[in-house]
């Protein structure tokens, strides 16, 4: 076969080609790094974001530790977990077996001095509820002609059909069980034959949401005058509306909110304009726009930080990613440093510690290149590096709003449970009976205990507990 003869082009015509080409390669690594910033923004998960953990159940990231070796239940080296035995004074009846003759020969047995094998079990009742009919008399006056019915006790027209410690059950179920009101329904009528409509448990958590506000109300004002506090939000749902649950983490109670506002009018709301303690928050515009307003000190969150750098080590971008890197392993050993605060000789040497790596940390999130990503990091750690490293030179305050968050997954659960609230009133029932379910775990208290005690002082017209923690 010929070979076909080749056009031989001219030295300004292969000039003219390469920058073309040239020019070509240079938008094509353009749009390639373009793509692969846009692939990185859309693998963004609870690791190396903001975005909340709820978002990874999409496309969970896979597992770090290599594909599911651990086996289910105990792990080899570690030390066993059993249950206590109840206190004598719990058992309400005992129950001894002994055998009347050995079962291998026949024999006649005597008790050894060797402790006996005991079991402990617990059962419900036979019926674990109570039908009280309180009858009224009805009387006629034989001066008048009057007809006169006797009064009942204030706590019986107060609570109605459900009682105290009933309504309290309910409301734990409604609160921390997570139930819907039709498997409340259905628990009820299955477990105890206690038939009740959909609307009567309505009202039982609408009356006790209501009649327990003031201890809200409490807390509500008790805020204003914290020195640490934890503030995070979260979407609600409300017939077909999206409001805000809004957490206060204190020290020694909890707080929420359901507000139809994200914005910083909220906090000017609960915490006024001359707040005096730290706030803890994350980096969102609301907290970054109070503080700055009314000059209130701050720590925003460095773990939500950390995960940003964590975002630019994971770019396409050598330099970016070296960057990213750089900052993460400055992060790490200023964390290392918390973490290992034990194993300084003083309080002095750890404070030394603790201030050279917060210097390293700063000079490395400075020491930005001239990309995108990174001078975003840097302007913003050039306005509110303080408020990122604020911990280090202010006792007790924490680096990261964790406590804010994890107060806030108890309302998710709730709230793709139950689907949010339907109207003002539920909003405000569902806020209260919040405050005191997280406020009462946050002090080691029985939730269902404080009910009990709440709804029958209440439903008597005596003075509520109080969740109001007391001094240092």
């Amino acid at each position: 076969m010929d070979e076909q003869p080749t056009q031989e082009l001219s030295r300004p015509e292969l000039l003219a080609l390469v920058d073309d080409l040239c020019v070509k390669l240079t938008a094509a690594m353009a749009r390639i790094g373009e793509l692969e910033t846009e692939l990185a923004q859309a693998r963004k998960n609870s690791s190396n974001s903001s975005k909340p953990p709820s978002s990874d159940i999409v496309k969970p990231p896979p597992p770090e530790h290599g594909g599911g070796h651990r086996h289910i239940g105990a792990q080899p080296g570690h030390a066993r977990h059993e249950r206590a035995a109840f206190p004598p004074e719990q058992v309400d009846r005992r129950v001894d077996h002994t055998p009347s003759t050995c079962p291998e020969c026949g024999g006649q047995l005597q008790p050894e001095a060797a402790p006996a094998l005991v079991v402990q079990q617990v059962e419900f009742v036979a019926q674990p509820f109570q039908v009280t009919e309180h009858v009224a008399a009805n009387c006629r006056c034989v001066r008048c002609g009057g007809s006169v019915f006797a009064q009942l006790p204030p706590e019986v027209e107060a609570a109605g059909l459900i009682g105290p410690q009933l309504s309290a059950h309910l409301v734990w179920l409604k609160l921390r069980g997570h139930l819907s009101y039709s498997n409340l329904q259905l628990y009820l009528h299955d477990a105890f034959g206690l038939p009740v409509s959909r609307g009567l448990l309505d009202k039982v958590v609408q009356k006790a949401g209501h009649g327990l506000r003031p201890v809200w109300d409490e807390l509500y004002r008790a805020v204003r005058s914290e020195s640490r506090l934890h503030v995070d939000e979260t979407g609600h749902p409300e017939a077909g509306r999206k409001l805000w649950t809004w957490v206060f983490r204190a020290r020694g109670f909890t707080l929420y909110l359901i507000a139809r506002s994200r914005g910083s009018k909220i906090l000017e709301q609960v915490l006024g304009r001359m707040f005096q303690g730290v706030l803890h928050a994350d980096y969102f515009s609301a907290y970054r726009k109070y503080i700055g307003a009314h000059n209130v000190l701050a720590q925003f969150c460095l773990a939500h930080f950390i995960r940003d750098a964590l975002f630019l080590k994971n770019l396409s971008d050598p330099v970016t990613r070296r960057y990213g890197a750089q900052v993460v392993r400055r992060l790490r050993q200023l964390f290392r440093v918390i973490h290992w605060r034990e194993r300084y000789a003083t309080p002095e040497t750890f404070q030394r510690a603790l201030e050279r790596a917060r210097d390293r940390l700063r000079q490395a999130v400075l020491q930005a290149p001239e990309r995108t990503e990174p001078q975003n990091l840097a302007r913003r750690f050039r306005k509110h590096g303080d408020e990122y490293v604020r911990f280090v030179t202010t006792p007790d305050v924490d680096p990261t709003n964790n406590l804010a968050e994890q107060a806030l997954r108890f309302t998710v659960l709730n709230r793709r449970m139950t689907q949010g609230t339907r109207s003002p009133n539920g909003r405000r029932a569902r806020e209260t009976l919040w405050t005191i379910a997280q406020t009462c775990a946050q002090q080691g208290r029985s939730f269902y205990g404080f009910l009990v005690d709440a709804l029958s002082a209440h439903f008597t017209r005596r003075p509520l507990p109080s969740l109001l923690p007391a001094g240092p």
